[in-house]
């Protein structure tokens, strides 16, 4: 670990690795922030299984955030320092608990802050459903690709992939796919061909956020053992039997459309894994005013730089609302 990044630890007044019993299972959680006073964001990262960018590793690699706000890092059961395999009891609704546990928590911890959610894809699940589990303790979600039904099996995705050349042999593979019939080979055919064809996942023309130095941070953390580093990609998740089935049967417009907290989205214009055209209708649909949605130019699924930097405006934005 470097001494600049010693120094941003040692400026924090608060830098801490807490336990907590999410889900009646003991994880651990990092806390850190410049000040005590400051708004909360609990970070839901995405995957499942997935906890990039805001991770359990990340102590002392986000001066920025933590200088503004407390930044909760929670590397989800099953993936990163709380790497496990996931029983098959454990489905949408157990993760769901456990954020509203997390909240619960950091509530006890800091009763007068200002709380935010902030999920990812996946997180934004959690976060969706978290905020009606637990609306009178936390003040707003924002979240970036919001997950609202129909996901990889749709026309969009269907039509995104014929214009791109692909072949028809494996158009045809990808058309037999079905929620029924789904096994974890599928859903890497199809991440694999949406990232490499189209610009749903990656968009090609903006610039790219620096990951970089978020690998080298986390494999020098003071927090993370290599094995759980491997865990960030390879990890318990993959056991899982329920909670690729269920989110592809999701449809959360109903949910989304009701929220009864300042609800910010923020949607990458070529978005086609969480669809932002169907975002964007169901937000019109709404007329709810607390949904609001931004999109961002030249972002797929995957914030670049300037969805990253979006992400923190918003969070500035909402925190001093």
């Amino acid at each position: 670990m470097d001494k600049k990044r010693k120094e941003i630890i040692a400026r924090n007044e608060i830098s801490e690795l807490h336990t907590f019993n999410l889900g009646k299972i003991p994880q651990k959680v990092l806390i850190e922030g410049r000040s005590r006073a400051l708004p909360i964001i609990i970070s839901l990262h995405g995957g499942p299984g997935t906890p990039i960018p805001f991770s359990g590793g990340c102590r002392g690699l986000f001066p920025a955030f933590t200088d503004r706000f407390i930044m909760v890092y929670w590397d989800q059961l099953g993936c990163g320092m709380n790497d496990c395999k996931l029983k098959d009891a454990f489905d949408i609704e157990s993760f769901v608990d456990m954020t509203v546990n997390l909240i619960c928590e950091v509530k006890k911890l800091f009763p007068d802050n200002k709380i935010i959610l902030f999920g990812m894809s996946w997180g934004s699940v959690l976060a969706l459903k978290a905020c009606y589990k637990a609306e009178d303790k936390i003040n707003a979600v924002v979240v970036w690709g919001q997950v609202l039904k129909n996901l990889f099996l749709n026309d969009e995705v269907y039509e995104a992939l014929e214009q791109s050349g692909i072949s028809e042999r494996k158009m045809q593979k990808l058309r037999s796919i079905t929620v029924e019939n789904f096994r974890d080979k599928d859903m890497q055919l199809l991440s694999n061909s949406v990232r490499k064809y189209t610009d749903g996942y990656n968009n090609k023309q903006g610039e790219q956020a620096a990951i970089g130095p978020i690998i080298k941070g986390l494999l020098t953390s003071p927090d993370y053992s290599f094995m759980d580093f491997k865990a960030i990609m390879m990890n318990g998740t993959a056991t899982s039997t329920r909670l690729w089935p269920e989110l592809l049967k999701i449809d959360l417009t109903e949910a989304l459309q009701n929220v009864t907290v300042p609800y910010y989205i923020l949607q990458g214009d070529t978005d086609i894994v969480t669809s932002t055209t169907a975002i964007v209708g169901a937000v019109e649909q709404s007329e709810n005013s607390n949904l609001h949605c931004r999109i961002v130019k030249d972002s797929g699924h995957m914030p670049g730089k300037a969805g990253m930097d979006e992400v923190f405006d918003t969070l500035v934005q909402v925190a001093n609302e």
